[in-house]
């Protein structure tokens, strides 16, 4: 009979290298700025940059060709960026040139995407289904398959085919919400990212659900990555700057996708509905972390409930590395520091390696 693996910590020796950050998070002007995050990534030491597409100056395969081009030791990892909007032939070909580009430091990670933009784009929503055929054409190409006469939840396709001579061991991950891409993720994918502002009960329930859904697709559960997103906000950095970043960001999320979080966490989904019944929220014109002034932001950080905004990293830089530290309890295997720079994190990421060091010290 099956049985819910229990979260097991990742031993202190390997946790010193397992950190990772976003590129580019949020709202940005410029992408360049991206080239100087990854210089300062490598620097410090860090496993993974992660990259977020947005379809104004964050389009992922051109992110991608630039960070592999300034980089040599980083993994590259999109986190995430959608199946429907490229043809699979297409995005194969791109992740394949990155596998051989970077000498093996890029894998693929996918989402479902936001159902407004997918609707304005004329696109049908993602299905699990969906995801689970893609997964299954990307493997089969780049084991060098010619895929024939495929008609499936992915699309019909009457040849999909790259090079017979293609053997590509690519990592291939998910970025989960739910229970079925939770599910999905155990049974298929190489990696999962979490979403940010889970609570540790939620952050620990979907290990265990990841992990329980490949054993009982035959997997070893510790062959799948499980990355934590862990807003990560120190305080030395400007009062506005951190309010934007941890409530305004937070607040986003309720605006896009409030009552899947709400479920998620079993937060009370009646602070939810005086959330989105303030004036200040009800008048902002756009997402709050990007059009919201410093003084909605503050109204927003005292309306918000505090337990809602506890799920991250604050205050020292002490502090900040206690509370990345923690997220390995909860049987992750990396922890993406989101909502700041590399150049930002270097204290936490200095005051990390102290804390781990000791604990790895007879």
């Amino acid at each position: 009979m099956s049985h819910t693996p229990r979260p097991t910590p990742v031993p202190a020796a390997s946790r010193l290298d397992r950190l990772g950050f976003y590129t580019l998070a949020g709202h940005v002007e410029s992408p360049r700025a991206m080239l100087e995050e990854l210089r300062d990534a490598e620097r410090l030491g860090l496993h993974t940059a992660f990259l977020s597409e947005r379809f104004n100056v964050k389009e992922a395969a051109a992110l991608t060709g630039a960070a592999a081009a300034v980089t040599e030791r980083i993994q590259i990892a999109t986190a995430a960026t959608n199946h429907n909007t490229r043809h699979p032939a297409v995005t194969a070909a791109w992740a394949t040139t990155l596998h051989r580009l970077t000498g093996g430091r890029f894998a693929l990670g996918l989402g479902r995407g936001l159902r407004p933009q997918l609707d304005a784009f004329g696109l049908p929503p993602v299905t699990t289904a969906q995801l689970e055929d893609f997964i299954g054409l990307m493997r089969r190409l780049w084991r060098g398959e010619t895929v024939t006469g495929h008609d499936g939840p992915a699309g019909r396709y009457p040849q999909l085919k790259l090079d017979p001579e293609f053997n590509e061991q690519i990592p291939i991950g998910l970025t989960a919400f739910g229970p079925a891409t939770l599910a999905l993720a155990g049974r298929a994918a190489d990696f999962v990212v979490l979403h940010t502002y889970f609570s540790d009960e939620t952050v620990a329930r979907c290990v265990a659900h990841i992990r329980q859904a490949a054993e009982q697709a035959g997997r070893d559960p510790a062959s799948v990555q499980v990355w934590s997103c862990f807003a990560t906000v120190p305080d030395h950095l400007p009062e506005d700057e951190r309010l934007r970043r941890t409530a305004a960001r937070l607040a986003t999320y309720l605006q896009v996708y409030g009552d899947l979080l709400v479920r998620t966490n079993g937060w009370d989904p009646a602070a939810l509905e005086r959330f989105r019944a303030d004036p200040v929220v009800a008048g902002l014109r756009g997402w709050a972390d990007a059009v919201a002034t410093p003084q909605q932001i503050a109204h927003i950080a005292e309306i918000l409930p505090p337990e809602w905004l506890a799920s991250a990293a604050t205050g020292s830089a002490e502090r900040c590395a206690r509370s990345i530290r923690a997220q390995f309890d909860l049987g992750v295997d990396g922890v993406i520091m989101h909502c700041s720079t590399p150049a930002e994190l270097e204290p936490v990421i200095h005051a990390y390696r102290r804390l781990i060091r000791t604990e790895t010290t007879p």
